[in-house]
């Protein structure tokens, strides 16, 4: 089987100003933090959760998406979401290797790890025989698609306040109040990595139509999944390239390096979008022979 696409790699270029990208549920969903400097950290499971939710949810997004790019006319394949609640666990455990390849977007893109939730106390005899076998092997893959841990560009300042309720929520009192309860960044630039692996695309079946739609999806991620605590959340770029081949034709962190923005001289804190050189087009400078394509998806 050859693999579906080549080798692509991109960055997600984000605008927060006054909202919590990415809430730490250890620390009260306080905007995460790397203690060592102070910068804003976003995990990629936050990322992966709001893609889900576009195309689980039915969202205008993937309406026009499905519209646009005709999913399901070149490989059949469905784009249902694995990572969900109310999942049938018994239906999906009755899934042929095929199936559920065919079945879950999510899956196919972002890999799952559905069989460490099998514990034998659930399973028949027969199905402990299957486990054994390894003809469950294709309810644990990584994904063709990897997600980089979020960094922002200088150090965050947080916003605390408190949230009130004119109603209330308790049965005796007429008002309510929660200290502290509003959390927030009051701005950063924070970049995304994303690398996108052919060889695992050949294990879990991932499509060239899987990878047109997360790429159609990334400009609206975050305007179509907003929020109270992230109401103003700006995608400035998206940035994706196209490798020339399969293996690679150019050291990703080289397009990273040169598409990631830099605090101006003389600015150590971050207050606006102006404080900021952020790269375009122009700046990849040589590394553009060495890609096949790259696209900014926000701006086409």
């Amino acid at each position: 089987m050859n693999t579906p696409f080549n080798r692509h790699v991109g960055l997600l270029v984000l605008d927060v100003t006054m909202s919590n990208p990415n809430g730490d549920p250890d620390m009260e969903s306080e905007p995460r933090t790397r203690e060592l400097d102070g910068l804003g950290m976003i995990s990629p499971v936050s990322l992966k959760r709001k893609l889900r939710d576009l195309v689980s949810e039915e969202s205008e997004v993937f309406t026009v998406a499905k519209q646009q790019l005709e999913l399901g006319t070149m490989t059949h394949n469905q784009f249902k979401i694995l990572e969900e609640r109310g999942r049938d666990r018994n239906a999906i455990k009755a899934m042929d290797k095929a199936e559920f390849m065919q079945t879950y977007w999510d899956a196919r893109m972002f890999g799952n790890t559905f069989l460490e939730s099998l514990k034998d106390s659930e399973l028949t005899k027969e199905q402990k025989k299957k486990k054994a076998d390894g003809g469950y092997d294709h309810l644990i893959n990584t994904g063709t698609t990897q997600i980089g841990v979020g960094m922002s560009i200088a150090p965050i300042d947080v916003v605390r306040m408190t949230n009130t309720n004119k109603a209330g929520v308790e049965s005796d009192k007429d008002r309510g109040m929660a200290p502290l309860a509003f959390r927030v960044v009051q701005h950063g630039i924070y970049c995304i990595p994303i690398f996108v692996n052919p060889s695992i695309a050949k294990k879990t079946g991932a499509t060239i139509e899987d990878l047109k739609l997360l790429k159609f999806m990334l400009p609206y991620v975050y305007q179509h999944t907003a929020s109270a605590i992230r109401p103003q959340i700006s995608v400035l770029h998206a940035w994706f390239a196209e490798h020339k081949n399969t293996l690679g034709s150019c050291p990703e962190y080289l397009f990273i390096n040169a598409l990631t923005p830099k605090l101006k001289a003389g600015v150590t804190r971050s207050t606006s979008a102006k404080d900021y050189d952020i790269p375009g087009r122009n700046d990849l400078d040589d590394l553009l022979d060495r890609f096949k394509e790259v696209r900014d998806l926000v701006n086409e």
